[in-house]
Formats: C-alpha cells, structure tokens, sequence
C-alpha cells in the first residue's frame, strides 16, 4: 500500500471527483460498480497529474476512485431510485405525427386558428414547443391533415410519421432531484433506444419512439419503478 500523507491524499481525492463529473458516462459507471478502477486509474492517470501539476501515486488514484464509487452510489443512485420508484402510470399512444416549422412572424397567429379547428380529447394528442428558430408541433395521425392545412403557407422543415409516445407522472420532489432524466435516457440509451423527440412539464415527461421501438421503450422505463 502506498505511504501517503492524509492531505496529500485529500488533495488527489478532489482532483479526480473534479475530473469524474465532467464525465457523465464515468460517473454513472462507477455509481453502478461496472468499471475497472485499476484499468481507469490508469487512463485517467495524466489528467489527474495534469490537474495536481505533479507526478501521482498510482495506487492513491485507485483508492480516490473507489471512495467516490461508495459515495457516488450512495448520493445519487439512491436519491434518484427513491424518485422513480414513485412514478405513476404510464401511458402509451400510437399513431403521432412529429412536425418540425421554421419559426416566422405569422407562426403563432396560424397555430391559434389551429387549434380553434381542433377537436381535443383524450383520443387526439396535440403538443407543441417552440425554440429560438423552430417549432415542433405533435399530434395524432388522424389530425395531420388539418395541421397541415392550417399551416400550409408556414415553412415546414420535417415530418416524421409512425411515431409512439411515453409518457409518465413523476412526484414533486423530481425537480429538486438532479440526475433523474440523464438516469432514464442512460437505461434507454443502453438499450439501443432512440429518442426522436422530448417532451416534458414540471412533473410529467414524454419520450417520442419509433412504433417498432415502443414496446421495448415501455418495459424498460416500467422496470425503473422496481428498481
């Protein structure tokens, strides 16, 4: 075992939680004890000395990175699992419309008239976010035409069709709790899954999949309340 003094120690453990929190992949990795740390310690070996702006114990990385581990998964695994454990039912709907505008001046007026003309309830799904430059608009297959024909003289840059949303109440406390929705996209991401579009209010998230996907999608996050 290396003959280290506790501050020199101390110092060594700071700069490499430093450096593991700019690597979320890392972080998340260590928290679920699936890394090497005798192989990582020496990857990361140059950016901790580069850090320290000195040479560094090998051995002192390895016992830095295995007390962040312990405390990484206390810290947030835990924090996060108590979260999802509480989501609510989850709901699936088929057959959506993902349409992606170019932002202009007559945008909003026509997306008024919109939605004047359309007949919302629970069969017909509608959502709209709009960005700097661009709006997304989704909604039900069955209404397509009609958005197409209200924003007809609006820029359309994309349309996706075949599309399923996911969506799932989380409890209050989500937004006080960071990590939760880099937690779900990390199980989603793993699993080969590709999140075309997001959805999200204070506490209820929506994830637009494939159709040929949704059926995967929806075990995985449903599994996240057994955790």
């Amino acid at each position: 075992m290396c003959n280290l003094k506790q501050s020199e120690l101390k110092t060594i453990s700071q700069a490499v939680t430093e450096y593991i929190k700019t690597k979320p992949f890392l972080s998340s990795a260590l928290s679920d004890g699936i890394i090497n740390l005798t192989s990582l310690s020496r990857q990361i070996k140059p950016e901790i000395e580069e850090i320290l702006r000195k040479a560094v114990n090998h051995g002192a990385i390895v016992m830095a990175l295995n007390r962040l581990s312990i405390n990484l998964e206390f810290q947030n695994t835990h924090r996060i699992i108590k979260v999802l454990k509480k989501i609510g039912d989850i709901t699936v709907r088929s057959n959506l419309v993902d349409y992606n505008f170019r932002v202009s001046d007559s945008l909003l007026m026509n997306q008024s008239i919109l939605l004047k003309s359309l007949d919302i309830s629970k069969n017909n799904f509608y959502t709209s976010s709009r960005g700097v430059d661009e709006c997304n608009i989704v909604v039900s297959n069955n209404i397509s035409k009609l958005v197409e024909e209200k924003l007809s003289l609006e820029f359309c840059t994309s349309k996706t069709e075949n599309l399923c949303s996911i969506s799932f109440k989380l409890p209050e406390e989500n937004v006080s709790v960071p990590g939760i929705y880099y937690f779900v996209f990390q199980k989603l991401s793993w699993d080969g899954i590709n999140v075309s579009q997001i959805i999200s209010t204070s506490n209820e998230f929506t994830i637009l999949v494939n159709e040929e996907e949704v059926d995967k999608a929806f075990s995985i996050i449903n599994r996240l309340k057994s955790i």
